[in-house]
């Protein structure tokens, strides 16, 4: 059997194969550490919705946006019920977190992308998708206006309109510049795979213009002078990716100018990686500093030219401005221009982010739902209900609240009010009703409410919105998903926690997230991660524990292979450097 037939047998295999269950371990030791990894997923084909649809016309439900959001809700909402459409200007779904890989080669940016009809393929086409932009949503009348994006000549109406029972918006958000003179013309971003794909022609760009005759060596210089600004993970992990490209690959092309390439990361706080644990933030600043990555803190870029990029050093006060090759902006996210029209339309046009309740419902609109980086959930806080807590739970209504009336309400207090688990892991309290103890530590027979007040008033400090991260958006549309299949089911029979104001119980539980580690590729074979139970792992163990996670958690076998072969590829030949 030849390669070219045996691929061939095996691409109509894949094709189509529904990812049922997987289970990825990987264990690996290094320096005496063990670490490892699992992961399972159910079935989507065990999830129903008790409704007939046969009897009665299906409810249509608009999906805005193609990311994670998007896709994980279209994954596991049940076709069956309803009648799906997406809009979405990209016909293709990204796996984001390996981009700063495509800005090097590392990976080719189609090995991470897979068409969104693909995707709905695999739910019986029963998912309609239309490839454009949604440019004005009418809150008033349920509907949303869309563009197509095609450039070219082509005939029929530009514009068009849709009618929704329900909105699920899940179109991210965009580069955030801080209206920063120059950032729009002179830097790259790094959001969109346009972008990955921009960076690795620029990157070429700047190596071949340094090597021609007649430039001086300070000319070469600025040319190969890569600057990052902003140091959380997606401009550490650029930086990391584009060291490792020049030191194993670029230095032996362009051998007259390997001693020229000085790479630059700017950052406004006081360490990069702020987010993650310190110890790995330290360790990052170590290893940025060994492989001769400058690392500059405590500096807020004020303007940037096609030359310089001007800053202001904070402990100094000084401006100062440096001579740059190319600059990559990341600096995190704001909201997208049709978002905050609809903002505008619905009375949260003074906030920054579209605010959703616990089962992201967007306040003040019903029947849109708002999930991903493109809206923040607005926790409820524990004193805005602590009267209706203590009536609802002082059943003989003494006026005062005894531990066992405490403890027939604390589920639902701990469902409803996540922050409350929060602080008692903060304090490093064992049970909830070590709250009803007095100043002294000493329990007490039962609490007026003077006294239940003061023992969860320090409660919603605890109160944190969710990371504008893949592993967030996901779980936000498996979880809607979720709500929208049991739908009819919990009308009757509400599943959520009680209602302290009003009688019944909540229709859904309200969205939990679960944190499941994060990744900090650092370069050379090396990755720092946050794991589950407060672990933090660094090194090479960690680094491939990263290949199988990333591998595992491609949307399709396709995209799996693909990854793989290319990590396999750029360890046997290198990275490629041509610029196409």
């Amino acid at each position: 059997m030849t390669i070219l037939s045996f691929f061939s047998r095996a691409s109509r295999s894949f094709n189509g194969y529904p990812a049922c269950s997987k289970l990825l371990v990987l264990c690996t030791l290094s320096s005496g550490g063990l670490v490892a990894y699992s992961e399972s997923q159910t079935d989507v084909s065990n999830t129903s919705v008790e409704i007939n649809a046969k009897d009665c016309k299906k409810r249509r439900v608009v999906v805005l946006g193609t990311g994670w959001a998007g896709i994980s809700f279209l994954k596991d909402v049940d076709v069956s019920a309803y009648d799906v459409q997406v809009i979405s200007p990209r016909n293709y779904f990204a796996f984001t977190p390996l981009l700063p890989s495509v800005t090097c080669g590392t990976v080719e940016a189609r090995s991470i992308v897979e068409p969104v009809r693909n995707i709905i393929k695999k739910r019986n086409g029963e998912i309609k998708f239309f490839e454009a932009e949604c440019i004005k949503i009418d809150a008033a009348n349920k509907k949303i206006l869309c563009r197509s994006t095609f450039d070219n000549n082509l005939v029929g109406n530009e514009e068009f309109s849709l009618e929704y029972d329900y909105l699920v918006i899940a179109v991210g958000a965009q580069v955030n510049t801080f209206n920063t003179p120059g950032v729009v013309e002179n830097c790259h971003f790094l959001k969109e795979v346009e972008d990955a794909q921009k960076i690795r022609r620029s990157v070429i760009d700047c190596f071949e213009k340094a090597v021609l005759p007649g430039l001086s060596e300070e000319e070469q210089r600025i040319n190969l002078h890569f600057v990052i600004v902003g140091g959380g993970p997606t401009g550490v992990e650029f930086a990391a990716e584009l060291h490792d490209y020049v030191q194993e690959d670029l230095v032996n092309l362009y051998p007259t100018v390997k001693d020229l390439v000085k790479i630059t990361v700017i950052q406004s706080g006081d360490h990069i990686l702020n987010m993650f644990d310190e110890r790995i933030s330290s360790f990052a600043e170590q290893k940025f500093s060994r492989d001769g990555i400058e690392v500059q803190t405590g500096c807020r870029v004020i303007s940037v030219s096609d030359k310089e990029i001007t800053m202001k050093l904070k402990s100094k006060e000084e401006i100062c401005s440096i001579p740059h090759g190319l600059v990559v902006w990341s600096t995190g996210v704001e909201t997208r221009p049709v978002v905050k029209d609809f903002m505008g339309q619905i009375g949260q046009g003074s906030r920054r982010v579209l605010a959703t309740d616990e089962w992201l419902r967007v306040k003040g609109c019903a029947d849109v739902y708002a999930l991903g980086d493109c809206a923040t959930i607005n926790q409820r806080k524990v004193m805005e209900d602590i009267a209706a807590i203590f009536k609802a739970a002082d059943k003989d209504n003494s006026g005062a609240l005894t531990v066992k009336e405490f403890q027939d309400v604390v589920d639902d207090i701990l469902e409803r009010y996540p922050q409350v688990e929060h602080y008692l892991k903060s304090k490093h309290l064992s049970d909830v009703t070590d709250l009803l103890k007095d100043p002294e530590g000493n329990a007490r027979d039962e609490v007026d409410i003077g006294g239940f007040k003061l023992a969860l008033s320090h409660v919603d400090s605890q109160m944190k919105n969710l990371p504008a991260t893949a592993q967030v958006a996901a779980q936000q549309g498996a979880y809607l998903s979720k709500c929208f299949n049991h739908r009819q089911q919990c009308e009757d029979n509400p599943e959520g926690p009680r209602r302290f104001k009003g009688s019944g119980r909540h229709q859904f539980h309200p969205f939990r997230y679960k944190h499941l580690g994060q990744f900090a590729p650092l370069g050379g074979e090396q990755t720092a991660a946050e794991l589950p139970g407060d672990w933090v792992s660094i090194g090479h163990s960690t680094q491939w524990l990263w290949y199988s996670v990333y591998a595992s958690k491609q949307v399709s076998w396709r995209t799996r292979v693909l990854v793989v072969s290319d990590w396999t590829r750029r360890f046997i030949f290198g990275r490629d450097s041509s610029r196409i």
